[in-house]
């Protein structure tokens, strides 16, 4: 029978780490008890890539489909609160500011609240927006707890990718997957449709599969290794393809945002986990070599080194094909975007939700995989227009990287965002992009970008409405914040 029309029984995925632990917990969740079957495939001597310690909002989502205490998973990833990102040296060396999660502000009029923020700024209202959000002063004061009691308080979290990965593997294994510990020797191919037909082990085991799943890495060993599928390249607006990583002491408590520093050749992040920092460097290997950057790293670290700096190379851009024949690529084996905005899990996350929604049940229909390649490349893409955004606008010319950078250009998507918002005042985002106008605004913002108008249904208000409207926000955002307990209370508490 042919791969194209038989059942899919057998789901063989290859790689562990975050990419691939979520994927068998998340598919044991959904299909435990069926006559499905799902191994996974691991060697403990490959390792994983531990850039992604950050998330978005957007993983509480995954983690209660699985049924996952919040608690417990951060004491299990030693885990903190994050409640946005912390962006120095963005949009000139002397600049900075906070790009939150939650909302800036409320819709009034059909609008949204920034427009009225603008109006205000042109009256020569106070620049500072920060009392609109509660995730930012909750940041700046670093507090945290998960609600108050007007609604939510909007966070992400920080925690060790490897931890997690551990974590999910005794969710995954409790729901019947099965683990095979050993490296892959053949990808073998029908030879009739070119479907992956097995794998072939270093030890001469064989693990037949009716689909298969790569979260294999950068390598893509069966997307790109066996299938061939090329890659789209996004290194002309995103040259930094390097970075280097090292886990620090931490000192003093952890604060409950993820820091982003613009640095000579690309920038540095700091993440703080319980237990320690993580920190690293994404660099240009054009504009710095790798000894360089260690030590520029090692000299910059908030305290001590705790291990030897850990080199990634990478290419920004995505594979042309994520679901390719019987294969579906998820993590790093589909692309890869830096970790500027801490998308790298949660591209995972969407992948694994979009297979769950298009799973086959019996044989390969060519339009499921083509609509699965339309939706991830299209949410990709919107993502790359968002972290191309802190380059375009970095406002530097102060080294050769930053002046390459400005001299790069954009995509044309990009460029039609920020001309209709530098004339307008409006942001043109899609319903279920990750990142909607309060992301944007406030990047755009941080980033020194002033439009030249707002929306007309702005002026509806008098100013001594439009100043009682935003002295009631105000006043409603500080008394949230005073119901939060310090972020280290809440740890503790765990």
């Amino acid at each position: 029978m042919s791969a194209r029309t038989r059942p899919i029984r057998r789901i063989v995925i290859l790689g562990g780490g975050s990419a691939g632990w979520m994927t068998a917990a998340a598919l044991g969740r959904a299909l435990g008890g069926q006559r499905h079957s799902i191994t996974l495939v691991e060697s403990e001597a490959i390792g994983t890539v531990g850039v992604g310690e950050a998330t978005v909002p957007p993983i509480h989502e995954f983690n209660r489909y699985l049924r996952i205490d919040p608690a417990e998973f951060l004491r299990a990833t030693s885990g903190t609160i994050k409640l946005g990102i912390q962006f120095d040296g963005w949009g000139g060396p002397a600049n900075a500011y906070f790009h939150p999660f939650g909302y800036l502000g409320v819709e009034m009029g059909g609008i949204h609240f920034h427009h009225y923020w603008l109006r205000h700024l042109a009256q020569g209202g106070d620049p500072d927006h920060a009392p609109y959000n509660l995730e930012t002063l909750a940041a700046r004061a670093e507090r945290f707890a998960p609600a108050t009691r007007m609604g939510p308080v909007h966070h992400a979290v920080h925690f060790d990718a490897t931890g997690y990965a551990r974590f999910l593997r005794g969710h995954a294994e409790t729901s019947g997957v099965v683990r095979v510990e050993g490296k892959v020797a053949e990808v073998r191919l029908d030879p009739e449709d070119g479907f992956i037909d097995s794998l072939l082990l270093d030890d001469g085991r064989v693990i037949e599969g009716d689909l298969f799943v790569d979260c294999s890495g950068f390598r893509g060993v069966l997307v790109e290794g066996a299938l061939k599928t090329g890659y789209v390249d996004w290194r002309q607006w995103l040259p930094c393809d390097s970075a280097v990583a090292m886990p620090a002491a931490r000192e003093g408590d952890p604060p409950p945002f993820t820091r982003s520093i613009a640095r000579e050749a690309g920038w540095q992040w700091r993440i703080p986990l319980q237990h320690r920092d993580g920190n690293g460097y994404v660099y240009s290997s054009a504009h710095l070599e790798h000894d360089a950057a260690a030590r520029l790293l090692t000299e910059r670290l908030p305290g001590a080194p705790l291990a030897e700096p850990n080199r990634l190379r990478f290419a920004a851009g995505h594979r042309k094909l994520i679901w390719n024949r019987n294969c579906v690529a998820i993590g790093l084996a589909g692309g890869f975007l830096e970790p500027l905005e801490s998308t790298s899990i949660h591209l995972i996350q969407t992948a694994i939700v979009r297979l769950l929604a298009m799973l086959p049940r019996d044989g390969f229909d060519p339009g499921v995989a083509a609509r699965f390649n339309r939706d991830t490349i299209r949410e990709v893409e919107n993502i790359r227009d968002f972290v191309i955004a802190h380059y375009a606008l970095a406002g530097r010319d102060d080294t050769p990287f930053w002046r390459d950078v400005a001299a790069a250009g954009i995509p044309d998507s990009l460029a039609e965002r920020i001309d209709v918002f530098r004339a307008t005042g409006n942001i043109l985002f899609e319903p279920g992009d990750l990142f909607g106008p309060t992301n944007w605004y406030c990047v755009l913002a941080g980033q020194g970008v002033r439009p030249a108008s707002w929306h007309p249904i702005a002026d509806g208000l008098s100013p001594e409405e439009l100043a009682r409207r935003l002295a009631t926000l105000r006043g409603r955002v500080a008394e949230q914040l005073a119901e939060l307990p310090p972020h280290t209370e809440f740890l503790r508490a765990l």
